[in-house]
């Protein structure tokens, strides 16, 4: 196709348009589109020059096409111009109607503007009209408003003299009156109804006066109460029903019923003072039951089923005495022990119990269940915080005083005083254990958190008081031993105390709650057994001090021919634990056992000093023999005592005595390892002073007897036996015991 075909294909535009790409970019992309796909279809129709003959037929038939198109494009557009035009002719049409609507609303306004000028001039015959209604009312009502003020008159004597139903009747007719010249007079207010509204409240007071006496009404003028009640309830049906502003009197008369209960019983401003508050509480549990007893035969009757009396009796007397309660904690002076506990008990058991709120005279209308309870959890907190406090107060000082009492005996002229037994006793044992235990066994009235906490307070003050009952002892005994305070008895008490601490450990077991673990009472029978051991060194430092000089002169050449010694330590022994007879048992069998124990001691600590080395065989089994005497008279003589048995300390010089009797030194290291075996904490130095005493041991035998010490492993000691030789005190080796000349001298 050439450059004029393609000019011919193009469509002709208007004189002075521009090109539509300008203004219409949608048609220039399209037409741009429609080039292109014509090229195209030429392209490739005419690509051979033989198709070139065709080409009229083409552009005929294009021709014809284009026609078909431009027809119907003007249809299109002729329908289009016939919708315009009569679209143009449907709004002419609507602005004539328009303009015709604008000049009768017009006409509309200019006559609206006649008549309110008219209406204006018509105001002053209207207000005239409505006075001539208003004196055509007054003047048909004016017999009946000549009335009112009698009637108000009478309505108020009325009231005065109680008879309340009368009076609310005259009132309402005072006020359908009221209502009856409200409409005719057009709401106007006149003069003669203005005492209706104070008269309205001087019988709404005398129905609450009523309501709040109501007690002493039900009891003496039970008709006065039912009236008072019956306007109540009238006054408050009429205004529901007639959709009125109500009057409030139901609500006013048991807000009364409920204060003037609350006023009978709690309305004093003065709370009861301290030792007063248990007269108190009995006088309350002696008149709430009575009211309540009162409201359900007396008050109830008198009231609808609706105000449910009962329960209003019993939540309006609860929370009375909530609150009053509530004031006495929170006032400025604390309570004391007796009245802390007074209302403990009486608000957690005798309150709820059966002389009061859990009577089974009370009926399920009383409601019981849904009451608060009368003490908070931090009410209750407050009190045994107290009673604790002040008990503890006043138990320390009571034991404070039974310690002081028994420390003044101890100086005294006289021994302890004995029972009939014969053992040494005092009431002090007696006193403590019943101070803490009647403080304890009293709280199980309350409840069980307080017996805890007091259970808790005795422990403590028991073991507070046996810290200082063995502090009074430690004094009494430094005093005594330093001459500032000699005691003739000095012994003797500690004796007694002895039998004070035995009395004790015997008896807390009754301090053991039944709902505690029995691990409560371990700080205190921790503290017992202290204590028993305080006293029992007390008492062997007082045996020591009279037997250590006897223990100078052993061993020595005098010891090994004679038992003089021995005899002395044993007389002097049994004289001093002659007392011992006045100790009640365990105790006494513990003390014989120490005695016997520290006589042993002493006995070991003596021979093991060096003072003695044996010269010759006949010495050694001299000594041996020695001990072996000496064994026995201490066995007799702790057995003549009442020792039961004497498997600590004295089978300890037989076994001392084979050592000395071993005629062979070459076998003294079986001996050792034997006395190893019974006695594991005998140590080089104790076996060292020993071969000592032979005085046959040559180095190489003390070097091989000591090396069966650590021979095999470490024995555990025998069962029941308690250590000595670790108690002992060992010389130290001299030089020549290392020599190998022989023998030591």
């Amino acid at each position: 196709m050439d450059s004029a075909a393609r000019d011919n294909m193009q469509p002709e535009l208007p004189p002075g348009s521009s090109c539509p790409g300008s203004e219409w970019p949608e048609q220039e992309r399209a037409e741009q589109l429609a080039r292109g796909a014509a090229l195209k279809w030429a392209s490739g129709i005419f690509y051979r020059p033989e198709q070139l003959a065709r080409l009229g037929q083409y552009r005929s038939r294009e021709v014809q096409r284009t026609c078909s198109l431009e027809a119907r494009i003007k249809s299109v557009v002729q329908s289009y111009l016939e919708g315009v035009k009569t679209g143009v002719w449907q709004l002419a049409w609507a602005l004539e109607a328009v303009q015709g609507v604008r000049e009768t609303l017009g006409q509309a306004r200019g006559l609206l503007q006649d008549m309110a000028e008219a209406a204006q001039t018509l105001e002053p015959l209207r207000e005239q009209v409505a006075q001539h209604k208003q004196l055509q009312a007054l003047s048909q009502l004016l017999p009946r408003l000549r009335a009112v003020p009698a009637a108000v008159a009478h309505t108020q004597a009325l009231i005065d003299s109680q008879r309340l139903l009368e009076a609310y009747v005259s009132l309402r007719e005072l006020e359908q009156l009221q209502e009856e010249t409200w409409a005719p007079l057009g709401g106007l207010e006149l003069p003669v109804f203005e005492g209706l509204g104070p008269l309205a409240e001087a019988l709404g007071q005398a129905v609450e006066a009523a309501a709040g006496a109501a007690g002493q009404l039900a009891r003496q003028d039970p008709a006065l109460l039912v009236a008072a009640v019956r306007v109540a309830e009238v006054e408050a049906g009429r205004t529901a029903s007639q959709g009125q502003a109500p009057r409030d009197w139901r609500l006013r008369c048991l807000r009364a019923l409920q204060e003037g209960l609350e006023r009978a019983h709690f309305g004093t401003p003065l709370l009861p003072g301290p030792g007063a508050l248990a007269g108190w509480l009995e006088t309350l549990q002696v008149a709430i039951p009575a009211e309540l007893a009162t409201a359900e035969a007396l008050i109830a009757p008198c009231c609808p089923p609706h105000y449910k009396v009962v329960r209003l009796w019993t939540h309006t007397l609860h929370s009375g005495l909530r609150r009053h309660l509530q004031q006495l904690l929170e006032g400025p002076a604390e309570l004391g022990a007796a009245d802390a506990f007074t209302l403990l008990q009486w608000a957690l058991n005798v309150y709820l119990g059966p002389e009061m709120m859990g009577s089974l005279e009370l009926g399920p209308e009383a409601d019981v269940s849904q009451l608060e309870p009368l003490l908070t959890l931090e009410n209750i907190e407050q009190l045994e915080a107290t009673y604790v406090a002040k008990v503890q107060a006043s138990v320390a000082q009571w034991l404070q005083k039974a310690l002081d009492g028994e420390v003044a005996e101890w100086g005294r002229e006289q021994e302890p005083d004995t029972d009939l037994t014969g053992f040494y006793h005092s009431p002090m044992p007696a006193i403590v254990l019943q101070i803490l235990e009647e403080n304890i066994r009293v709280t199980c009235l309350v409840s069980e958190s307080l017996q805890r906490r007091v259970h808790g307070m005795a422990l403590f003050e028991l073991g507070a008081f046996l810290r200082s009952f063995s502090d009074a002892l430690i004094r009494f005994s430094r005093g005594h031993l330093r001459g500032e305070a000699m005691a003739p008895h000095y012994v003797p008490y500690l004796l007694a105390a002895l039998n004070h601490q035995s009395a004790l450990s015997s008896s807390v077991s009754a301090l053991q709650l039944d709902r505690l673990a029995s691990g409560a009472l371990a700080p205190v029978e921790a503290a017992l057994d202290e204590l028993q051991r305080r006293i029992c060194r007390l008492v062997l430092e007082a045996l020591l001090g009279e037997l250590q000089p006897l223990f100078v002169a052993l061993p020595s050449r005098r010891w090994l021919s004679s038992s003089e010694l021995l005899d002395d330590v044993c007389a002097r022994t049994a004289r001093f634990c002659r007392d011992f007879a006045h100790v009640r048992s365990p105790a006494a069998q513990l003390l014989l056992e120490e005695v016997e124990r520290a006589v042993v001691l002493q006995y070991l600590r003596a021979l093991m000093q060096g003072r003695l080395v044996c010269r010759c065989a006949d010495e050694r089994a001299q000594a041996a023999e020695r001990l072996r005497q000496d064994a026995t008279q201490l066995q007799d003589l702790f057995q003549g005592l009442g020792l039961e048995a004497s498997i600590q300390c004295v089978p300890v010089l037989l076994a001392l005595r084979e050592l000395l009797s071993l005629r062979d030194p070459t076998l003294l290291g079986l001996e050792v390892a034997g006395l190893r075996q019974q006695f594991p904490d005998v140590s080089e130095d104790h076996v060292s002073a020993l071969l000592d005493l032979r005085g046959d041991v040559s180095r190489e035998q003390r070097l091989a007897a000591l090396s069966s010490l650590q021979a095999g492993p470490h024995p555990s000691p025998p069962a029941g036996r308690r250590a000595l030789f670790s108690l002992v005190p060992a010389p130290t080796p001299a030089l020549s015991s290392c020599l190998s000349s022989g023998p030591c001298a």
